[in-house]
C-alpha cells in the first residue's frame, strides 16, 4: 500500500469533549484534512515541541525521546495505519542501526515522538477517505455556503442558521465523528467571524 504524507496543520480546543483537543493532520500539498482527538497532555506536548519550547523538567515524551537516542535507537517514521470505530491506530518505525521494528502506539503519543524525532508523519489512502476530510477552494468558499454532504431530513443551509445554531450542530457533528460535516459548518463559522 502506497503511504500517503501529513503534516501537523494545527490543534484546537474540542468544543464536544471537555478537556479534549483536536489534532488537524493535511496531506502534504493537498486540501485533505484529518482531524484526530487527542487529551490535553497529549496536546500540549505536541505543542510544546512545535513551539520549541523548554520545559523546566522534562516531559514524558521527551524522556522517551532522550532514552531512544542515549541506547541509540531512532524513530523513523510514524504511520497511521488503521481507523476503526472511531478510533485511530499507529505504529512507530524504530531503528537501532541493526534492526527494524514495528511499535505500537496511540496515535496521540506517535505524533508527539514525532515532532521531537522529526520524522514524517504517514497514513494510507483508506483512511483518508474513511476519516478525512476536504477543504473547499477558497473561490468556492467565498462565493457559495456549502450544504453538508451527509444532510439531514429537515437541516437548513448553513447561511441561515445563527452561530449559536452552528455551534450546536458542529458540536453534536463531532460527538457522531461526521467530521467532513463538522468541518463544513466550522468553515461557516470562521466565515462569519472573519467578517467581523
Amino acid at each position: 500500500m502506497k503511504k500517503i504524507q501529513l503534516e501537523i496543520l494545527g490543534i484546537s480546543y474540542s468544543q464536544s469533549q471537555a478537556g479534549a483537543y483536536a489534532l488537524i493532520l493535511g496531506e502534504t500539498g493537498e486540501k485533505r484534512r484529518l482531524p484526530i482527538i487527542i487529551g490535553s497532555f497529549e496536546a500540549q506536548a505536541i505543542a510544546i515541541e512545535l513551539e520549541k519550547m523548554k520545559p523546566s523538567r522534562p516531559l514524558t515524551h521527551d524522556l522517551f525521546r532522550n532514552f531512544a537516542k542515549t541506547f541509540n535507537i531512532a524513530i523513523n517514521e510514524v504511520i497511521i495505519y488503521k481507523f476503526s470505530e472511531g478510533i485511530f491506530f499507529s505504529k512507530l518505525i524504530c531503528n537501532d542501526g541493526s534492526r527494524e521494528v514495528e511499535i505500537d502506539s496511540r496515535t496521540s503519543d506517535a505524533v508527539a515522538l514525532a515532532v521531537r524525532f522529526n520524522c514524517p508523519i504517514y497514513t494510507y489512502e483508506s483512511i483518508l477517505k474513511e476519516a478525512g476530510m476536504v477543504l473547499q477552494d477558497e473561490k468556492e468558499e467565498v462565493g457559495t455556503n456549502p450544504l453538508p454532504q451527509e444532510k439531514k431530513p429537515g437541516d437548513k443551509e448553513y447561511s441561515q442558521l445563527s452561530v449559536s445554531e452552528l455551534e450546536t450542530m458542529l458540536m453534536a457533528a463531532i460527538d457522531e465523528e461526521a467530521y467532513e460535516r463538522a468541518s463544513k459548518i466550522r468553515d461557516e463559522i470562521n466565515r462569519r467571524k472573519s467578517k467581523k
